[in-house]
Parts: structure tokens; C-alpha cells; sequence
């Protein structure tokens, strides 16, 4: 009896691992941003964007959701990217700049798509500074630990 071994293409490789370490990293690098900039009750405010006015009365099941809900959206963002790096190869290849490119996209999507229809309806007005320093924060902190966990995971 002989066995032979089978090397599996880049594209078909498990993605569990890059999207669970990636989704973690990044939620925990945009929850700790967030933390230092809108303070400890950030993750309420989440939670408003799906209970609406009812996040006023803050409570510990709020607060839970809240950050269920943050990283519920931050493995969402990591799957979308390794799924999306089956077809693209370049993602993987070039995760340097995809990385930032996709936290910039990551953030026109929270904030054109995910924000206006969530109970909130949280939109601008914008600075300059507020502006760039949270396309910075999302580029860093969100698409760059994405791009570099599929990176590191999926050889």
C-alpha cells in the first residue's frame, strides 16, 4: 500500500484561522480606539444602532450587545476579505496595500451603508482632522491586521 501526498491550492486552503485571528485583532484594535475616543460607553452606542432610543437607559445586556455586535461586524469584515481573496489573488499577494485600501472601504461601507440604516441614522457632519484620523484608524487598525492574518494563515 502506498500513499501519496496531496498539496492543496492557495485558493483552497482553510480561511477559519486568517478570519478568526484577523476578525479578533481588528476588533480589538478598533474597540480600543474607540474606547480612548468616545469612552467606556461606546459599545451602548452600538447597541443604540440596532435598539434605538431604548440604549439610553444603559444597562449590562446593552453593553454585551454592543460589543457582540462590534466584533459580530469585525469577523464579517475579515470573512469578506479571505472569501473575497479565493477569486482575487492579489489580496494575498499584495496584502500591504490591499490591507489599507480595504479599511478604507471597510469605512465608506460602515458609513454609507451599515450607519444611515441602522436606528440611529448616524451621519456626519465631518472635520477634516476627525475625517482622515478615522480613515487612518480603520486603514490601520482594521484592514492592515485583516490583510496580514490571511497573510501569516493561509500559506
Amino acid at each position: 500500500m502506498t500513499t501519496t501526498s496531496v498539496a492543496m491550492p492557495v485558493s483552497q486552503q482553510p480561511l477559519m484561522l486568517p478570519i478568526l485571528v484577523g476578525g479578533f485583532i481588528a476588533g480589538l484594535l478598533d474597540m480600543t480606539s474607540a474606547y480612548v475616543t468616545f469612552g467606556r460607553y461606546m459599545p451602548i452606542g452600538i447597541a443604540g444602532g440596532l435598539v434605538g432610543p431604548a440604549a439610553r437607559h444603559i444597562s449590562p445586556g446593552l453593553y454585551i450587545l454592543g460589543l457582540a455586535i462590534h466584533y459580530l461586524i469585525a469577523f464579517s469584515a475579515a470573512a469578506a476579505y479571505c472569501l473575497a481573496s479565493k477569486k482575487l489573488t492579489f489580496l494575498r499577494e499584495h496584502f500591504l496595500v490591499c490591507g489599507l485600501v480595504f479599511g478604507i472601504v471597510f469605512f465608506l461601507f460602515m458609513n454609507l451603508v451599515v450607519l444611515p440604516l441602522s436606528a440611529y441614522h448616524a451621519m456626519g457632519p465631518y472635520t477634516y482632522r476627525g475625517l482622515v484620523q478615522v480613515l487612518v484608524a480603520h486603514m490601520f487598525l482594521i484592514g492592515l491586521p485583516i490583510s496580514t492574518s490571511l497573510r501569516m494563515f493561509s500559506r
